[in-house]
């Protein structure tokens, strides 16, 4: 394996608004040889030894953090985990300050997580290490896009054509914009659904069809990727109640098996049970959603190792 620089030459990942198909597609095809190494007994390989990612989570985090220092640890790189709790950040001291003080111990990744949009783009600006952003507000979170475009094309092959349905709170996530940008690069049709409350206003313009009613949407798509409603970024009155809301949006069997389809259930978690997905859809047999999990070690495996631009045989 060989991380050609003519196919992914990106220094950073912010985000995957912009990304080609072709780029797309060297990232999946990378994670599917990274994901066959955490398949063996001995599941590491000496790629990134002497490499040193900083893992900078400013909110809580469970997967998504679990996932990337697992995937550090596969590669043989050496993790160093940093919170904003009981740091200097809360005694005051400055973002920049922070990671300037963090990169003069001579690391070479940032792994970052923060509450407000564009702090992975300002990092760059301000440090000489790779930056790979781990979410940022509700803005973008491109290691789970690509882990979700991987899962899909696991399960149903090629994208091109395929109808995908983005289910739940499109506004507050980090999760829509990467799934968006990803699969209509690879040339997948993209449809969001939920209440006109939980659309942002720029979403006629980034090309998916919208739908304010579940039956339109489960009449359009034959994947779905359900999203966690964002109670924590939310400041009430989107909606009556969470009782409600299931009742309008909620994907449950009674309704999946209205039609005749194959279906592939997804969520990206952590899931709200009862609300946003019953029980019986989430650990069914249409949902791929543990295999998402496991795909998301092998695709930051893959994200680590392209931004490092070593080149093994």
């Amino acid at each position: 394996m060989k991380n050609k620089n003519n196919v992914f030459s990106r220094r950073h990942l912010l985000g995957l608004e912009g990304f080609t198909g072709r780029e797309i597609t060297h990232i999946l095809d990378t994670a599917r040889s990274f994901r066959e190494v955490i398949e063996r007994p001995i599941k590491k390989v000496p790629t990134l030894t002497g490499i040193t990612v900083v893992n900078c989570f400013f909110e809580a985090s469970t997967r998504t953090r679990i996932s990337f220092e697992l995937a550090e640890k596969r590669l043989s790189a050496d993790p160093v985990n940093f919170s904003s709790s009981g740091s200097s950040v809360s005694k005051g001291e400055t973002l920049r300050d922070t990671v300037r003080n963090i990169e003069a111990m001579k690391i070479d990744m940032v792994v970052i997580r923060h509450a407000s949009p564009g702090v992975p783009l300002f990092l760059t600006k301000v440090l000489d290490a790779a930056i790979i952003n781990a979410g940022d507000g509700s803005h973008e979170h491109p290691t789970q896009g690509l882990l979700d475009i991987y899962s899909m094309r696991e399960k149903v092959g090629d994208l091109k054509g395929k109808k995908v349905c983005l289910i739940g709170d499109i506004k507050h996530g980090r999760v829509p914009l990467s799934n968006i940008y990803g699969l209509q690069a690879l040339g997948a049709e993209v449809g969001v659904c939920g209440p006109p409350t939980l659309m942002p206003r720029f979403i006629d313009d980034v090309g998916v069809k919208v739908f304010t009613r579940i039956d339109e949407a489960l009449e359009y798509a034959d994947i779905l990727n359900v999203l966690r409603i964002q109670l924590e970024r939310q400041k009430g009155g989107l909606f009556p109640t969470l009782r409600e809301y299931h009742d309008q949006y909620g994907i449950t069997m009674a309704r999946l098996e209205r039609y005749k389809k194959d279906w592939v259930i997804m969520h990206p978690g952590p899931i709200n049970r009862g609300v946003e997905i019953e029980t019986a859809v989430a650990d069914g047999d249409y949902s791929i959603i543990l295999d998402q999990v496991t795909n998301g070690v092998a695709i930051r495996m893959a994200v680590l190792y392209l931004l490092s631009g070593r080149e093994i045989d």
